[in-house]
């Protein structure tokens, strides 16, 4: 799992059928992450730009929202309320 910041969205207009009505956005993790570049998440709990998420990456991203026959590398499992020592 990756806790990171929201810092964007993306639309697209063409995709997969497996992924219509389905929102994109970019996660920056945090700095405390062994991972430091960007990534598009699925998002199925609601999350908006400046929130702080758990993300699911992989099999469990796919399993975590439910379309596990869809192309989805990364989704958003969890939107965070407070989190001490990770910044």
């Amino acid at each position: 799992m990756i806790v990171g910041k929201i810092v964007g969205s993306v639309v697209a207009t063409r995709k997969n059928e497996n992924l219509i009505g389905s929102k994109f956005l970019i996660v920056e993790p945090m700095e405390s992450m062994k991972s430091k570049s960007r990534l598009v998440a699925i998002d199925n709990v609601g999350a908006g730009i400046g929130e702080i998420v758990l993300v699911a990456q992989g099999s469990a991203a796919r399993i975590g929202c439910n379309l596990a026959d869809s192309p989805i590398d990364a989704a958003i499992v969890g939107i965070i309320d407070d989190a001490i020592g990770l910044e």
